[in-house]
């Protein structure tokens, strides 16, 4: 199972609920925690993996990113690759530095930096809306009534059409869907580094300002700011403790299939490749943009069969210490918060963190094995980028 298995040395994140940092001293902040974690100095790393989704639109910096926002980390001249994958980057920049580790020429960074309170709401609002095309774009505002849709987000809009989707062919209900957000908030709220750190309750979820179509406030992720990294290296550079990443997976989507398809077309790819399948898995981080997203996601992904992801958050199955996998124990991008460039990342410290034993009020007992899913954009219907990876904790 570990055949090609890239070790993790270290992690760093900042914390998600302030909206005070610039995007240098977030990366800076990270990637100094990240080396430090790992015991690596900068003159080692063979490369450097810098995702972003929106400098340009907000920050002002819409080409060497990574390269500007770390010149004085004491990087050197290590090579610096610049990722943006919309919503996807942070698992695009994971998946190239998975595979630059494996070929063994020395340890590599990855990091993931968002800025997305500049107090331009509609600045943000359109970088989110990059993630589709153009034509696109323009047919789905012209698509979606403000009656319906007072938050003014596409993304928010298709998110209710899945939602009402996956209640009216699977059977599942908005009290399930309000479930999974009170389940995320409480997870989150024992996250220190969390957006989001207030527990709520159903009735708070259910009777929050409406975002598009069933969806509320409370079910949504919202603007966050943060920064993510991790250092890797290939399996026989790493102590036999350091967690190791089996498998990393990504697909683009063309507009060919729909998006809960093609999220399931990947995870099979993924399991394949991982050999090991989804009822094995002790921890899932998953792209939760909405509540309801995360009921969907469940069940494409195979974790649970048609139907059941409601049923089985409503009791309280997927919470941290409930009967099946702990499902975003870090609070998801509802709780923990959607830095669109870190969100893959994130993701990825989290189940790192539970396999070591460092998750504090949240640890997941005896977790031994975690995956991570995160999605970026949408071509008429269809995922723009899915990405897997799956984490083995060390021997």
């Amino acid at each position: 199972m570990t055949s090609g298995a890239v070790a993790v040395l270290g992690t760093g994140m900042t914390d998600m609920s302030r909206r005070d940092l610039s995007p240098e001293a977030m990366a800076y902040q990270a990637v100094h925690e990240a080396l430090r974690d790992s015991g690596v100095v900068p003159a080692r790393l063979s490369l450097v993996v810098a995702s972003n989704a929106m400098g340009g639109r907000l920050c002002d910096q819409g080409c060497i990113r990574g390269q500007s926002w770390l010149r004085k980390a004491g990087l050197g001249d290590v090579p610096v690759v610049n990722v943006d994958n919309s919503c996807a980057g942070g698992t695009s920049a994971m998946h190239l530095g998975v595979l630059a580790a494996r070929s063994g020429a020395g340890p590599v960074l990855v990091v993931g930096t968002e800025k997305m309170w500049t107090g331009d709401r509609a600045g943000t609002l359109a970088g989110i809306e990059d993630g589709l095309p153009a034509d696109y774009r323009a047919d789905m505002h012209a698509r979606f009534r403000p009656d319906e849709n007072p938050a003014g987000s596409i993304l928010m809009g298709l998110n209710d059409f899945w939602a009402r989707q996956y209640m009216e062919e699977r059977g599942g209900t908005i009290e399930q869907v309000a479930a999974a957000a009170v389940k995320a908030r409480a997870n989150a709220s024992r996250n220190p580094l969390a957006q989001v750190q207030q527990a709520v309750t159903m009735d708070e979820v259910l009777t929050s300002p409406q975002v598009a179509g069933v969806l509320t406030r409370l079910m949504c992720s919202s603007f966050t700011d943060g920064s993510a990294a991790m250092v890797l290296t290939g399996d026989g550079a790493a102590p036999s403790g350091a967690p190791r990443i089996i498998g990393s997976v990504g697909r683009s989507g063309n507009g060919e299939m729909d998006y809960h398809d093609r999220l399931a077309r990947t995870a099979e790819a993924a399991w394949e490749e991982f050999g090991c399948g989804p009822e094995e898995f002790d921890l899932v981080e998953l792209h939760d943009a909405t509540s309801a997203e995360e009921l969907y996601s469940l069940e494409s992904l195979g974790i649970f069969a048609p139907g059941r992801a409601g049923p089985a958050t409503w009791a309280g199955d997927t919470a941290i210490g409930g009967k099946g996998p702990a499902v975003n124990p870090s609070g998801g991008l509802v709780g923990r918060g959607h830095p669109l460039g870190a969100t893959g990342i994130a993701q990825m410290i989290e189940l790192v963190s539970h396999l070591k034993g460092r998750a504090g009020a949240r640890q997941v007992d005896g977790a031994r094995l975690g995956v991570a899913v995160n999605t970026g954009g949408v071509i008429e219907g269809d995922a723009a980028y899915v990405g897997i990876h799956a984490v083995v904790a060390g021997s």
